[in-house]
């Protein structure tokens, strides 16, 4: 295969091009350190890795003297033979390496009476492929960071040095990367989520976020927004426990498929759980009356915070915490409304995700291997699933084998403005969970029937959904979202008094306005208001007070034409009202 000819756009032909640097990474530790040991050196999303053991700590300027020998193999040009060992000879030659890791993954391979090997010039390793052709090909690369990690990812083994990269068939596209990376290292909603003051994580409460008052005013917004849509499509707000029961766990199925996610308590000598999800509570709110079929469709939406046991080496800010509110659904439906129900929560979807100007994909994920309910059920759910995207024109993949336990799912998959993606939204059909809750309603018929029902989320959870806004926008948020939608900034204190009865007049129509009459200078203070993503800024002093004409800074297009007071409060009211981003 030709430089030329490998198709970046191929899933594989990445893998291969990546997987084959990452052998060249593990060659150039050898030529450096020969009594490094290897362990494994696949291609992941956007890289590669190799994980060493060594007792010499690779350090940046390791990283370094690495690349430089790699590039020596890479401009070599070395062509890659592929062949295969009987088992017995494959051992002798991990022993004659003195690689025990190796011999120790071909031990394990039980079932293969030879082993596969790749051989780049005097560089041997154990791999099944896929590879490029030649050294030669790799265009350019990067070693980005060492890291430690567990021998097969066992706290009880042997931590190894894993050293990262990334690799491209050409320099101008792992520019193009690595500029991205520095981007998205300074829109990491961690670091603006503290320049803000926008939330907090604690050694008190790991994986468990303080929502600080910036942070609740984003927050707020969202969920009036949320409400306000949901009350215009006939939906219902419940709101239900956070503790439940243990047998109600059990009927629900979670505590077959999902325990070890759980928390668990006693009460009263009884056992209990934190619930992981918001379902069980909305079929007890269901069963808790007799329906009709005239009552259906019934949408029941919630924000319900859920707990969630994730590992601590997992938990990264407000993407992967412990505790967070889904923006769940669950809508109770007669057979013959699944498709339209279906319809209705992609269109609410795709308006929601449009509104903050996010592109989308959609993946239908199918029956996983730990899971409740016949073939035959499952095979009508994603039928239904299908049915409706397609209706809407919409383009999807399907996703084997990673659907819900207790059934198929739509996911959407959000674009940001770095071009990376986030599994946000979900919409889930469940045959399963009103059979085994024994949800009746009465049909036309007169006799009683079981409902179908959706499970569905569209900001997935509210804390990721912020982290992701707030990335996505780079925490130069949309007006109505700012917690500062305006500050006035007085260039002296005399000034003060004519601020503060501006910032009055913005209160009053309903704009988060604020006054910075400190003592300070006037350059301080327009660091600080920027450095804090304040929407506008607008700088008080004699002139303004004089003439009632302000100048005015957008965070987001910088500065603007002075104008009057009031029609800046105007065209802002105007830019809240019509949520423009």
């Amino acid at each position: 295969m030709a430089l030329a000819k490998i198709d970046w756009n191929n899933e594989e032909a990445r893998e291969a091009f990546r997987h084959t640097t990452s052998h060249v990474l593990a060659m150039a530790v050898l030529r450096l350190w020969p009594e490094a040991q290897l362990a494994i050196g696949p291609a992941i999303a956007d890289g590669f890795y190799y994980d060493f053991d060594l007792p010499h700590r690779f350090s940046d300027e390791d990283l370094a003297s690495i690349e430089k020998e790699m590039k020596r193999i890479v401009k070599q040009n070395i062509k890659l033979e592929h062949y295969a060992l009987p088992r017995a000879e494959a051992l002798a030659w991990a022993d004659g390496a003195k690689q025990p890791y190796k011999r120790e993954l071909i031990e394990d391979l039980v079932d293969a009476d030879s082993l596969d090997f790749y051989k780049i010039g005097d560089f041997t390793d154990l791999c099944k492929g896929p590879h490029i052709e030649s050294t030669g090909q790799i265009g350019a690369f990067k070693l980005t960071s060492v890291a430690g990690s567990y021998w097969r990812g066992d706290a009880k083994n042997k931590m190894l040095q894993r050293i990262y990269g990334t690799s491209f068939p050409s320099q101008d596209m792992l520019k193009e990367y690595l500029d991205k990376i520095e981007e998205a290292k300074q829109r990491d909603h961690r670091k603006i989520g503290k320049e803000m003051e926008l939330f907090m994580l604690t050694d008190e409460g790991p994986g468990f976020p303080f929502f600080l008052p910036g942070g609740m005013i984003i927050r707020d917004a969202l969920e009036q927004f949320w409400r306000e849509e949901h009350q215009k499509r006939g939906y219902f707000e419940i709101r239900t426990p956070l503790i439940l029961n243990e047998a109600l766990w059990h009927t629900s199925g979670h505590w077959d498929h999902y325990k070890d996610n759980m928390y668990f308590t006693q009460i009263d000598e009884g056992d209990y759980a934190v619930k992981p999800m918001n379902c069980p509570g909305a079929m007890l709110i269901y069963k808790h009356k007799m329906y009709s079929y005239r009552d259906l469709p019934l949408r029941l939406c919630e924000l319900g915070q859920v707990h969630r046991h994730e590992l601590s080496g997992a938990l990264h800010g407000l993407f992967r915490v412990r505790t967070f509110t889904q923006d769940d659904a669950h809508i109770f439906m007669l057979p013959e409304q699944t498709e339209d129900e279906i319809v209705g929560v992609i269109e609410l979807t795709d308006y929601i995700y449009k509104l903050f100007g996010f592109e989308y994909h959609v993946e239908i994920s199918t029956q996983p291997e730990d899971s409740m309910g016949s073939k035959e059920d499952w095979d009508r759910a994603q039928a239904a699933l299908q049915r409706a995207v397609e209706r809407l024109g919409i383009p999807y993949i399907i996703n084997e084998g990673d659907g819900a336990f207790y059934g198929p799912k739509i996911d959407f998959h959000l674009e940001d403005s770095l071009g990376r993606t986030w599994q946000c939204g979900t919409i889930q059909l469940d045959f399963q969970m009103p059979q085994r809750f024994e949800l009746t309603y009465v049909g036309s018929d007169g006799e009683k029937h079981v409902p179908q029902m959706l499970h569905r989320a569209i900001f997935g959870s509210i804390e990721r959904f912020i982290g992701i806004l707030t990335e996505h926008f780079a925490g130069k948020f949309p007006l109505w979202l700012a917690p500062v939608q305006v500050r006035f900034l007085t260039v002296a204190t005399e000034w003060n008094a004519y601020a503060e009865g501006l910032c009055v007049q913005f209160r009053a129509a309903g704009l988060r306005a604020e006054v910075d009459g400190r003592n300070e200078k006037i350059g301080y203070k327009i660091r600080e208001a920027r450095n804090a993503r304040d929407a506008y800024i607008v700088v008080i002093g004699e002139k303004e007070a004089t003439s009632g004409v302000v100048p005015v800074r957008s965070s987001k297009r910088g500065e603007l034409e002075p104008m009057a007071a009031e029609a800046l409060k105007e065209m802002m009211l105007e830019e809240v009202r019509s949520k423009a981003f």
